[in-house]
């Protein structure tokens, strides 16, 4: 168990935590969300004994396995599978045990040792923490080389991966996802799900705490809030709580009503394709959302260029990669009003695509045609690394624009966070995640009518993800992009378009559809790799036969599907009027006037109603979800 009892810390003249309290058992799996600077990271160093309170007490169970993934990783010369393997201390010590017995003839002893490794399953470990490097995206072939040969990134994996190799009772994982991929985040999903101990996981992904959390610490005000659910069910709770503060309401009715506005406009838009379909819920569904963050710092919006071509850009019979081409026959043209989400596993060239299309990496054969009013607006996580240390987020502005007024800058900048005297900071000084706030507010300030973003959200927290999702909702140029944050695409994009083995192709399908094809894929190279399947290419009637069970499988799929989205419509309609008639109850008057005590009493009476009501769909929905999921998992593991 972990309980913290009346709690307070300070860091420098900053008070983070003031008589907090938390409570936590043993199995449980906390996302612990909140703004930047409000103490998530000094929670972990409180748990892990490098800081002590100010005031109150932080009480753990005895014996407690603590495992913690640290932010940065020495360049190395051991091989990255012996690195994950230095992860589990106690089998470390005794192979090396081991190793002295042997070599001093002590039979008993090596006996001995033998035992004890077999206890901690350790003729296994290279193997299980080869499954650890793959399943995070590296080849067979990664595993002997050692750790310097690496990127940052990459790196950052392989520390993920020794982080979850030690044997823990109590996981600590601080921004996980940050250089992950989207087949690597789905991987890592389905593996702290089967986690036995006690989860802290902070995160910026909210369909991430939503797949792996059952709690929510909300971090608001130097206080712990813990929350049952998900970190949907968070979001909802603390809508409802908002609703009810009457300094808010108007604050609150007028993003409710900005938000109608845009799905009403974009539904009359919106074609049959499961992608818009998928979109269109996504943000009609916002509008629940929009209420949980009426107090977000950030809101801004993503001007489009006033002039645009048809087409913005082609590519025709291009081939892109460096020294040898990456993908090949690559043909597509690029339309005004365009949303597009790049799918495809790592590696298979999401990135090269995007700069090829930018033109910052030339074709190796091919045509790029660009419009005559093509205007792009670029951001990579290379751009941060672009900005310049001494300048401020202002100067950067006026570089761009140097007859814009110094109030029009201050307004623009506000939106992304920079305000009062922020606008005059020194760049070199900024988090992570304020860099990258700059790099997107740089993006946006061109008015581009073409969008490529590659991973804008690392380094984002929650709230600063919420408003860049929102604008690029309401963008009205072409928009192109990669990214692992689920909730951003389904909010985005109206189309995918696959990039794997070699080619550019448009994926018929959702997000549900992708985890399954990754699903599938994933098994295929296993299966292979275990020797079941025969050498060289599969014969065409295997591929066949591979896309009949693919449609069959769909098909299967379809009726749940349906049955879940229902339920999931009367669920949030049913929410939506609690929602109002819980503003009505806002109202002191309704309390302190004799003449409407009947009023009063009939709304209370609805109130009880609609939380019956909204009990059951939840748990009609949770039901169909469930039916959904096991019936994916049944057809995978059948092999559809």
């Amino acid at each position: 168990m972990i309980a913290l009892r009346q709690l307070a810390l300070q860091r420098g003249k900053q008070p983070l935590f003031e008589e907090a309290e938390l409570t936590l058992h043993h199995g449980q799996k906390a996302g612990i969300v909140g703004a930047n600077g409000t103490g998530k990271s000094s929670l972990f160093k409180l748990l892990l004994g490098e800081l002590g309170p100010d005031r109150g007490e932080v009480s753990l169970s005895g014996g407690l396995r603590i495992a913690h993934m640290a932010q940065e990783v020495e360049s190395l010369e051991r091989s990255i599978l012996d690195y994950v393997l230095d992860g589990d201390h106690e089998l470390r010590a005794t192979q090396a045990a081991l190793d002295a017995a042997r070599d001093s003839g002590e039979a008993h002893r090596e006996a001995e040792l033998h035992g004890r490794l077999e206890a901690l399953d350790g003729y296994s470990a290279p193997s299980r923490a080869a499954r650890l490097l793959v399943g995070l995206g590296f080849t067979q072939a990664d595993l002997d080389r050692p750790l310097s040969a690496f990127s940052g990134g990459w790196r950052m994996r392989v520390n993920l991966a020794q982080t979850l190799f030690m044997p823990s009772d109590l996981l600590l994982l601080d921004e996980p996802t940050n250089h992950l991929d989207l087949d690597a985040l789905l991987w890592l999903e389905q593996w702290l799900a089967r986690y036995p101990g006690t989860l802290l996981l902070i995160s910026h992904d909210r369909d991430f705490l939503d797949a792996v959390c059952d709690q929510i610490i909300h971090v608001d005000q130097r206080r712990l809030t813990l929350y049952s659910g998900n970190y949907t069910t968070f979001e909802r709770t603390r809508a409802e709580k908002l609703a009810q503060q009457q300094a808010e309401a108007a604050k609150q009715q007028a993003r409710r009503e900005e938000i109608e506005r845009f799905v009403a406009r974009f539904r009359a838009k919106a074609t049959k394709a499961r992608q818009a379909q998928s979109r269109l819920k996504m943000l009609e569904r916002m509008e629940t959302i929009a209420v949980a963050h009426v107090d977000s710092p950030f809101h801004f919006t993503l001007p489009s260029a006033d002039k645009t071509s048809h087409p913005l850009l082609v590519l025709d019979d291009a081939q892109l990669g460096y020294a040898t081409p990456l993908l090949r026959d690559v043909k597509l043209t690029l339309l005004p009003g365009q949303r597009i989400g790049l799918l495809g596993p790592n590696g298979a060239g999401k990135s090269t695509l995007i700069k090829s299309l930018t033109g910052a990496l030339p074709l190796l054969a091919g045509q790029r045609v660009p419009g005559e009013h093509l205007a792009i607006g670029y951001f990579a996580q290379h751009q941060l690394e672009g900005l310049d240390l001494k300048a401020t987020p202002f100067l950067h502005v006026q570089r761009l624009s140097p007859t814009a007024s110094e109030q029009a800058i201050r307004n623009f900048l506000g939106g992304f966070g920079f305000r009062g005297d922020d606008v005059f900071g020194e760049v070199a000084r900024f988090s992570g995640g304020e860099k990258a706030r700059l790099a997107l507010a740089l993006v946006a300030w061109q008015k581009p009518n073409l969008l490529l973003l590659d991973e804008p959200t690392n380094h984002l927290d929650l709230e600063m993800r919420e408003a860049l999702t929102e604008a690029l909702a309401s963008f009205e140029g072409t928009v192109i992009v990669v990214s692992h944050d689920r909730h951003l695409l389904r909010a985005t994009v109206d189309e995918f378009w696959r990039v794997a083995d070699g080619t550019v192709a448009p994926f018929d399908g959702d997000l549900d559809d992708y985890r399954v094809w990754l699903k599938n894929r994933l098994e295929e190279a296993r299966r292979e790799a275990q020797g079941d399947a025969s050498d060289g290419e599969a014969p065409p009637a295997d591929r066949k036969a591979a896309r009949r069970a693919a449609a069959a499988l769909r098909e299967k799929l379809r009726p749940l599907k349906r049955q879940r989205d229902r339920a999931e419509k009367r669920m949030t309609e049913a929410q939506s009027r609690l929602v109002t008639l819980e503003e009505a109850l806002g109202d002191p008057d309704l309390y302190t006037d004799a003449a409407r005590k009947a009023e009063l009493t009939d709304l209370l009476a609805r109130q009880g109603e609609l939380k019956g009501e909204v009990e059951s769909l939840e748990e009609a929905w949770l039901e169909a979800e469930e039916a959904l999921e096991q019936l994916e998992n049944e057809l995978v593991s059948e092999g559809a």
